[in-house]
């Protein structure tokens, strides 16, 4: 009978007086949401937040993974303040994988970019009844295994950042002048080469005090292990550059507890008292045991 090692992902919520300035605060028992909380199936994990404040409400979508089918489900949970949340259910369930759920308002519709890599195509939904329902609105981008697409809407255009190479050590670009594209691919992509330490997205593309900045997950040497701030400071049809805000990631594993392991995702909001809340995730590992079959 092996022993192995598997990460367990929960859900976090941080605050701070900067996104690059993060931490749980006192007033919230982290972790807010675990695999536990799913009630409509039985999880294996939940991980990959993304939040949207609609009508005075917070809304959470996530990564639940089916421990029966192996697929993760977007699911969703409200909160009324941030802090504490209550699971709804799961809202798209397609026959592939998802994960991923980059969700965004745009010219009062709200949008998801889950990710749907075994699909292999970037997949975009809009929502019918925000939050609970959802259509397929088309592809963005076909013919490859996308990874953690990430989208922003930047000085009177679109831009989608991206990984599909096996190794997710290569970060390219794409831009559109519309949502629903079409999306070619930037002149100096791939932007990030054979870096598993900055490549792969890891949260919200945001602007903050006429800036843009990006996350980014760093797996080496494991998956899930810290998260970095990048600013891009050169992003036209022609260029592209980007600098680290910090010589220090910005979230890690704390060596104990829910996030024992690693971070590797955060999702920024600055609230009306000019502090920043975010939802994060963390993983601990736990023992698992397999029998030989002969």
């Amino acid at each position: 009978m092996p022993i192995g090692r598997t990460p367990r992902w929960s859900i976090g919520i941080y605050t701070g007086d900067s996104p690059f300035d993060l931490d749980a605060p006192a007033n919230v028992f982290n972790p807010v949401l675990t695999a536990k909380d799913v009630s409509d199936m039985r999880a294996r994990f939940v991980a990959d937040p993304f939040m949207i404040r609609d009508q005075g409400c917070w809304y959470m979508f996530f990564e639940a993974l089916d421990a029966k089918t192996g697929h993760g489900k977007i699911a969703c949970a409200r909160s009324s303040e941030g802090l504490v949340w209550s699971y709804d259910k799961v809202v798209i369930n397609e026959p592939f994988h998802l994960s991923y759920p980059y969700t965004f308002t745009w010219n009062d519709q709200v949008y998801m970019v889950p990710e749907s890599a075994e699909a292999k195509a970037v997949r975009l939904y809009r929502a019918t009844e925000f939050p609970l329902q959802w259509e397929f609105a088309g592809n963005l981008l076909a013919g490859s295994d996308y990874v953690d697409s990430s989208l922003v809407h930047y000085h009177d255009g679109w831009w989608l950042f991206t990984v599909s190479n096996p190794a997710r050590d290569f970060l390219r670009l794409f831009g559109a002048q519309r949502i629903e594209g079409p999306w070619n691919e930037h002149r100096r992509s791939p932007i990030v080469n054979a870096n598993p330490h900055l490549a792969r997205p890891g949260g919200r593309v945001f602007e903050y005090e006429g800036k843009l900045f990006r996350y980014a997950q760093d797996d080496f040497p494991w998956y899930g292990r810290q998260v970095w701030a990048l600013e891009i400071t050169n992003l036209t049809d022609r260029d592209y550059a980007e600098r680290l805000v910090s010589e220090e990631p910005i979230l890690h594993g704390n060596g104990f507890g829910w996030n024992a392991h690693g971070m590797h995702h955060v999702d920024p909001h600055l609230q009306k008292d000019n502090r920043w809340i975010a939802c994060v995730d963390g993983h601990h590992n736990t023992l698992s045991f397999r029998l030989w079959r002969r």
